[in-house]
């Protein structure tokens, strides 16, 4: 795990290397082990390399191929590169790394090479003798790539805030994008915060040669239809490719571990690292004074069961407000999530650890979420769109009081069914309605809806279309990124089996009489049988969040406060409607929550922090 930083200029810069040296040096907390710069002409490569596999200055980077011809800036793992290697031999190496596999690999079978990688990657291959620049991304958008393109000049780099460390990009927000933000708590690639900086999107690459740029995609998608598998086929077929999946990200040459929750999906990665594992599993958990929000007990039963070498993480309310300010930094985009994996991360590197494994990805591969099962019912039922709206909102009105209550009424009264745009209404934190007394720019269409249509409309299983929803949505823009932020910002490597890409195209074909999950994550928990135990799988729901509403009320409250005057004086945002909606969360009126005033909270921080401006 690393970061990388480059540029291609139609015309030179007389300061082009000052430049090239900011951005990488702004992203030297994802790679302390070594910095490296490349120049060949108007291009430049900056890597800050973490080391993973092969420690040696062999690995350090950017790497040049054998013959002088290729150089490459990598950030990520390449899990199959040992197996791809021996398809390799010709091939003269000088390394024990995935780099390496990947300059080659490139070098035979150009950018067919994508589609043999089993990873999550992030790269830049210079081609010397055609002049030609490629930058990639892993399929499933594990990790992170931005960039800056104008007529004159393309810059990329692991992070925004090595782009605007360039002083070439404006510190402009996106005013599209300030929108989705507010209605989703993210940004939707591949648009971002900053007003002309973009991200590259999954399983995509783009070239740049002489001038012109082009993007395009190199996934394959699954295939639309159902396996026809039984039940218990299928459930071997899920426990054969989860076991691979985590065996293929044990490959590493430093010390490893896991975070572990209690919860089902954590539970699964831990049970199947202790039976691949040699020797016990290092695992790390956060636990908490005020036991509504510690799932201390459930941690323990499953390190007792598997008996790793367990960490607690004990955190109380002045212990978080002390690291705040450094989580809050370590924000490369604003987000309402974070903090949580920032202090696990940064405790599980103190304790030596140098790579984690994650359990991320396991409720959007099978169904872990409540949104699955109430589209489920919600499409079942779509024949009560066929009666009168009028009658409906009657119903409808007597939804009154929680936040969920409120929007199954909006569901209730949309005009006719649309599993999109229900879809949509389901994630948002505030309604538009909501959102016109807090905001007055520009309106645009709802990003969430657009992004899923196109995956509601084909013929894929329903929980299908859900999942993939959720992965292109909540779980790339707010999940992935957060933990690469804030792992990163310890130079914590953080892998996820749960998105292996065979394991996630398998799991895409299996109907929804497999995968409905009448209890949670039945399809998983029935897969891995014993290795799962009753009061893991059978236990409420908790997630994995602080106490953020009674911090917000006592020793968050001014800091809070603060920020949200400091929003109000943004362009576009409503002062008067700001200090209601505080005072309402205050008085525990209008549903008001926790999660809807935090992410206003934190973008009044980034925006001030980064002085950028609406």
């Amino acid at each position: 795990m690393c970061g990388i930083a480059g540029m291609i200029l139609a015309d030179p810069l007389s300061n082009q290397q000052e430049v090239l040296q900011r951005m990488t040096s702004a992203i030297q907390h994802r790679g302390p082990d070594h910095e490296g710069i490349f120049w060949d002409g108007h291009t430049g490569l900056g890597h800050r390399r973490l080391a993973i596999l092969d420690l040696s200055s062999a690995g350090n980077q950017p790497m040049v191929s054998y013959d002088g011809r290729y150089v490459i800036a990598h950030n990520g793992e390449v899990y199959n590169f040992r197996e791809m290697r021996k398809e390799l031999a010709e091939y003269p190496f000088t390394t024990e790394t995935d780099t390496e596999v990947i300059l080659a690999a490139y070098a035979k079978w150009g950018v067919g090479c994508l589609q043999r990688f089993q990873g999550m990657f992030a790269f830049a291959i210079w081609d010397k003798e055609k002049k030609q620049l490629l930058i990639a991304r892993d399929r499933m958008g594990i990790k992170p790539l931005y960039y800056h393109l104008n007529g004159k000049q393309l810059l990329f780099s692991s992070e925004i805030r090595s782009l605007l460390a360039s002083e070439l990009v404006p510190r402009k927000a996106d005013e599209a994008s300030v929108l989705d933000y507010l209605r989703y708590q993210t940004v939707h690639a591949p648009r971002t915060i900053i007003r002309n900086v973009n991200m590259l999107m999954p399983g995509s690459y783009m070239t740049c040669a002489n001038g012109q740029t082009t993007i395009e995609s190199y996934a394959n998608e699954p295939a639309g239809e159902s396996l026809a598998l039984t039940y218990e086929q299928t459930c071997t077929g899920v426990r054969e490719r989860f076991f691979k999946a985590v065996e293929k990200r044990l490959v590493a040459d430093v010390p490893f571990g896991a975070f572990l929750s209690g919860g089902i999906d954590s539970t699964a990665v831990v049970a199947a690292m202790s039976q691949l594992s040699n020797t016990s599993v290092k695992t790390f958990s956060v636990v908490f004074e005020e036991q509504d929000f510690s799932e201390e007990k459930y941690a323990g039963l499953i390190a007792r069961r598997y008996q790793t070498d367990h960490h607690e993480i004990r955190v109380r309310p002045e212990d978080f407000l002390h690291e705040l300010p450094d989580a809050l930094n370590a924000m490369d985009h604003p987000g309402g999530d974070g903090p949580n994996t920032y202090t696990v991360s940064k405790r599980t590197k103190q304790a030596g650890i140098t790579m984690a494994l994650s359990g991320l990805g396991g409720d959007e591969v099978f169904a872990g979420y409540p949104v699955f099962q109430r589209l489920y019912k919600l499409n079942a039922n779509a024949w009560l769109y066929h009666v009168p709206r009028v009658l409906r909102k009657v119903t409808a009105s007597a939804l009154q009081g929680s936040v969920q209550r409120q929007k199954m009424a909006r569901l209730l009264t949309m005009k006719t069914y649309d599993p999109a745009a229900a879809y949509a209404l389901g994630r948002q934190l505030w309604s538009d309605e909501d959102l016109y007394s807090l905001y007055s720019g520009n309106w645009f269409e709802n990003t969430v809806e657009e992004i899923t249509r196109p995956e509601f409309n084909n013929g894929r299983p329903f929980l299908t279309k859900v999942s993939r929803a959720e992965m292109f949505t909540y779980m790339q823009n707010v999940l992935l990124r957060d933990t690469d932020q804030m792992s990163m910002a310890h130079a914590l490597e953080v892998r996820v089996p749960f998105l292996d890409h065979e394991l996630v195209s398998f799991v895409a074909q299996v109907p929804d009489k497999h995968k409905y999950p009448s209890t949670p994550k039945k399809l998983l928990t029935d897969s891995l049988g014993e290795l799962i135990p009753e009061d893991i799988s059978n236990r409420p729901k908790m997630g994995f969040t602080f106490p953020w509403e009674r911090w917000m009320k006592n020793e968050l409250k001014d800091f809070s406060e603060q920020h949200l005057n400091l929003l109000g004086d943004q362009r576009g945002f409503d002062k008067q409607g700001l200090d209601r909606v505080w005072k309402d969360f205050l008085a525990q009126r209008g549903g008001v929550t926790w999660t809807r005033i935090w992410p206003l909270v934190v973008l009044a921080y980034w925006l001030d922090k980064h002085d950028v401006d609406v």
